[in-house]
């Protein structure tokens, strides 16, 4: 009888030896199936992101050059052959995940100076560039967001000169980004708070979001500050 007994319990942790190896190959596979599913998930989301880019990038511009035809401006036939240059990065330059910040700069500079032609002396922008931006890359069309905010928020809804500054500066393997322009006009007068939301629209959470599933946590670090009478966004990133 004792034998039996010893016997049948050397059977039981044997089957729950091999039961237990069982149940944890099925949870490794099932844990990758997971794993794998969510990357997929996040990297659909991010093409949907990326994509959203760039039919509210020409909304944005078309707008600008309605503006410019219903006065008959002889600067239309320029903004369009400066939107077709645009157009051209858009649908050959950003498929990849990530873009040389020196094509990156050179996109927004054709943009701001679409911006230029189309405000005239009203716009001033004061923008630099410093560091080494070459060997450099970046999420194609992630600053752009930015830039555009301040000109719909920070130009198109002020009627007074405007002034915005921007800054790019690499250091090491870090690109430091700063814009500021001026909130609309109404924002400014007093008995508004500094605890008044600031809508940034699709842009802004856009990029969020971008920035959420593109890039490690640690890769950057987004402020953005609306207390004063400026608008100013502050964007460390990892450019390597």
């Amino acid at each position: 009888m004792n034998y039996i007994v010893d016997m049948m319990i050397g059977e039981l942790y044997v089957i729950a030896f091999v039961a237990a190896i069982k149940i944890t190959f099925d949870w490794l596979e099932e844990n990758k199936r997971l794993t794998d599913l969510e990357k997929i998930q996040l990297e659909t989301e991010l093409q949907f992101l990326r994509a959203q880019v760039s039919p509210h990038f020409f909304l944005n511009t078309l707008n600008n050059i309605y503006a410019l035809s219903i006065t008959n401006s002889n600067k239309t036939s320029k903004v369009i052959i400066k939107l077709a240059g645009l157009l051209k990065y858009l649908l050959y330059e950003t498929r990849k995940k990530r873009q040389t910040l020196e094509n990156e700069l050179h996109f927004i500079e054709n943009y701001l100076e679409i911006e230029r032609i189309r405000h005239g002396n009203k716009l001033v922008i004061d923008m630099n560039i410093s560091g080494d931006i070459h060997n450099k890359t970046i999420a194609p069309m992630l600053l752009i967001s930015f830039i555009e905010n301040a000109f719909k928020h920070g130009v198109n809804k002020n009627i007074d000169k405007v002034k915005i500054s921007i800054n790019f500066k690499v250091k090491k393997n870090y690109l430091y980004f700063y814009i500021s322009n001026p909130k609309p006009q109404e924002l400014q007068e007093e008995g508004y708070t500094n605890t008044m939301k600031y809508e940034g629209g699709i842009g802004l959470e856009n990029v969020k979001k971008r920035l959420t599933l593109g890039y490690n946590q640690d890769d950057y670090i987004l402020k953005i500050d609306d207390s004063g009478k400026n608008f100013n966004v502050k964007l460390k990133l990892k450019v390597v």
